[in-house]
């Protein structure tokens, strides 16, 4: 384990248990390359230790298509969604709104955008090794505030921290033909 992977455990969310209330307001919200992640439960040192996360996603913002082991759920509180899933190696998109709850399986491509002029917030659950994934790739912002696009440098860091989590990412073609656009 690095150094750096010592100093991010150091600040995983402690075990003890105790009932404890979360106050949004103190929580740190991360920019993900677009959409924001704001950790209501904090990941914890073990791999599929439960990490509960406020997601949104800006007007006009895409994740890209990706396939991770982590299992996700999203429960989306406001806006339209749309989410690309795959079945029998078809891609299609099926529209989530406020109230829809969205299951990912572990190992299941999938991606989402939002085309509408409103943000889409969602609550999402996942495991802790997810989580420390995105706080590897974050950079924290004001909550609400939309980042800037990614420079060079970041996006190489996305992908090297990709490949040592074993997050797949398709390629700018894949992304297209489905309608991402990753400019």
């Amino acid at each position: 384990m690095t150094t750096g992977e010592q100093t991010g455990m150091a600040n995983l969310a402690p075990a003890d248990p105790f009932t404890r209330l979360v106050v949004e307001a103190d929580c740190e919200t991360l920019d993900v390359l677009g959409p924001s992640v704001q950790f209501l439960v904090r990941p914890q040192v073990n791999d599929e230790a439960p990490c509960v996360i406020k997601g949104t996603i800006p007007p006009g913002v895409s994740v890209p298509i990706h396939r991770h082991e982590a299992i996700e759920s999203f429960y989306v509180l406001s806006g339209d969604v749309e989410v690309l899933t795959e079945k029998d190696g078809k891609s299609h998109w099926i529209a989530a709104g406020s109230g829809d709850f969205i299951e990912v399986p572990r190992g299941a491509k999938h991606g989402f955008r939002n085309r509408s002029q409103h943000p889409v917030v969602q609550l999402i659950t996942t495991t802790s090794k997810l989580g420390r994934f995105f706080q590897e790739i974050g950079k924290p912002v004001q909550q609400g505030a939309n980042g800037n696009p990614p420079s060079p440098e970041r996006l190489q860091h996305l992908l090297q921290t990709s490949e040592r989590y074993g997050y797949w990412l398709a390629s700018p073609e894949e992304n297209a033909a489905a309608g991402i656009s990753l400019i």
